[in-house]
C-alpha cells in the first residue's frame, strides 16, 4: 500500500547481494537481548495497484481466518526462539485494515497474550482510505494502536485512477477526519510524486491540501518503476518515462513546502511534527534487530537475516503444520553491516558517524567541496543539495 521502509519486507535491505543465501532457512540465531521491533505483514488488497512491487494478493475472505491463526502460530514459534518485548509494532501490507473487525480483534488480542508489551512505545497500522469504518477505527484505538499510516498517494482523482487506487480524494479526506474523530493523534499521510503526467502544479496542490489537514507525519516518495509491475512494463514499452530533472523539482518543492509548514525533514522521504518521527522506521535506519511475521516478511537478528515464503497460502500451510515459514536466509558480515549502516544513516538528518567514513577521506572531502556533505556534531550529514543526490553519494561509500 505504501512505500515505507518496512513495508512488505519489514526492512530496508541494501548492499546484501554479496551475502550467501542459505538453503536451511529454518535456522535462526540466538539473540542475546530481547527483540524490540516487530513487523507483521498482511498481504490482502481489494485491488492490486499497478505500481506496487511488494508482496500482496487479492483479498480472499475464505482464507483470512486461517491466515490470522497462522500469524499467531508463527509468533508462537518465534517466541520459542527469542525473547520478544517490542518497543514498536508495525502492521503493514497489503492493507491490514482489509481484515474484519473480528479478525483484527483476534490478532491483536493474540499479540497481547503472547508478548510483553510493557516497553511498547508505538503501534502502527497501515490503512487505505475507505477501509476503516467508524467502528473499526474505535476498535483499533481500544486495542492499543496509536499511529495510523494512511495511503492517500494523491488528492487528484485522475492520478488516483492512474495509480489504480480504489478511493477518491473525497473518500481519503473523509477517512482522515474519521480517524481524527476516533481519537488518533498520530496520523501519517503517504504521498507520491514523479507520477506519469503529473504536473508541478498538481503536486503543489497536493502538498497544500495535505498541510491543511494538519497530519502529524508525511511520507512523500518519488515513484520508481519496479520490476514485476504493470508500470514497469509500460515504462519498458516507452509509454511512461522518468524525468530526473522534474523529479528533482518535485523533491525541492516538497522540502521547501513541508519545512515551511513546520515539518522536520528527518529522513529523505519522511517529514514529521517535532517529536513525532516514526520510532519503528528509525529503528530500521539505525540497524536495530527486528522480527518479521507473515508471508514475505524479513527478519534480522545479529548477523543473520531471513525471509518468509512469499505466498500466503504456502505460509499458512507451513506454519499450521508446524514447519518453518522461512524461504531463504543469509549470513551477514561486518562489511555488509557497515555498508548498510552508511547507506541508511546517510538518508537521515543525523547522518553518518565520521568514524564510519575514515577510509573514504578523499570522497568525503570531494563531497564537502561539491556542497553535498557537511560535518555536524561528529557526523557527516547531507546538505540540502546533497539530499537530492542521496543515492549517488551513498554509492561512493559502498
Amino acid at each position: 500500500m505504501s512505500n515505507s521502509p518496512n513495508h512488505n519486507s519489514g526492512s530496508v535491505v541494501t548492499a546484501v547481494s554479496a551475502a550467501e543465501t542459505s538453503a536451511n532457512a529454518g535456522d535462526t540465531p540466538a539473540a542475546t537481548e530481547a527483540i524490540r521491533h516487530l513487523y507483521v505483514h498482511i498481504p490482502f488488497c481489494a485491488r492490486i495497484c499497478p505500481y506496487c512491487a511488494f508482496y500482496k494478493d487479492l483479498l480472499d475472505r475464505s482464507q483470512t481466518r486461517r491466515f490470522c491463526e497462522a500469524i499467531l502460530r508463527d509468533l508462537d514459534q518465534q517466541c520459542a526462539s527469542f525473547a520478544i518485548a517490542p518497543e514498536t509494532i508495525y502492521f503493514g501490507g497489503g492493507t491490514p485494515t482489509a481484515l474484519t473487525t473480528a479478525q483484527l480483534e483476534f490478532l491483536f488480542e493474540g499479540l497481547r497474550q503472547k508478548l510483553d508489551l510493557s516497553f511498547l512505545e508505538e503501534w502502527t497500522i497501515e490503512a487505505n482510505p475507505g477501509s476503516v469504518s467508524t467502528r473499526k477505527a474505535a476498535l483499533l484505538r481500544e486495542l492499543g494502536v496509536a499511529r495510523i499510516s494512511l495511503g492517500v498517494q494523491s488528492w487528484d482523482n485522475a492520478l488516483l485512477k492512474l495509480l489504480g487506487r480504489e478511493h477518491s480524494a473525497q473518500q481519503a479526506e473523509q477517512s482522515f477526519r474519521l480517524l481524527r474523530a476516533a481519537g488518533f493523534s498520530n496520523i501519517n499521510i503517504d504521498l507520491m510524486f514523479g507520477l506519469p503526467g503529473q504536473t508541478i502544479e498538481q503536486w503543489r496542490l497536493t502538498l497544500q491540501k495535505t498541510i491543511a489537514l494538519q497530519p502529524d507525519h508525511i511520507s512523500a516518495y518519488c515513484l520508481t518503476y519496479e520490476e514485476d509491475t504493470e508500470f514497469f512494463l509500460r515504462y519498458a514499452r516507452g509509454e511512461f518515462c522518468q524525468d530526473s530533472d522534474a523529479d528533482a523539482e518535485f523533491f525541492e518543492m516538497t522540502m521547501s513546502t513541508l519545512e515551511n509548514a513546520g515539518y522536520e525533514h528527518y529522513e529523505i522521504s519522511n517529514y514529521a511534527r517535532p517529536g513525532l518521527s516514526s520510532v519503528h522506521n528509525r529503528a530500521y535506519w539505525l540497524g536495530k534487530d527486528y522480527l518479521g511475521i507473515g508471508p514475505s516478511a524479513f527478519s534480522t537478528v545479529g548477523m543473520r537475516r531471513w525471509q518468509n515464503v512469499c505466498d500466503y497460502r504456502t505460509y499458512i500451510d507451513r506454519v499450521l503444520s508446524g514447519q518453518s515459514p522461512g524461504e531463504s536466509s543469509e549470513n551477514l558480515t561486518d562489511e555488509i553491516k557497515r555498508t548498510e549502516r552508511i547507506a541508511l544513516s546517510l538518508r537521515t538528518c543525523d547522518g553518518v558517524p565520521a568514524s564510519d567514513l575514515k577510509r573514504f577521506a578523499q570522497q568525503t572531502n570531494e563531497f564537502i567541496g561539491f556542497g553535498l556533505l557537511r560535518e555536524s556534531n561528529g557526523n557527516f550529514v547531507l546538505t540540502r543539495k546533497g539530499k537530492a543526490l542521496a543515492d549517488s553519494v551513498a554509492e561512493a561509500f559502498l
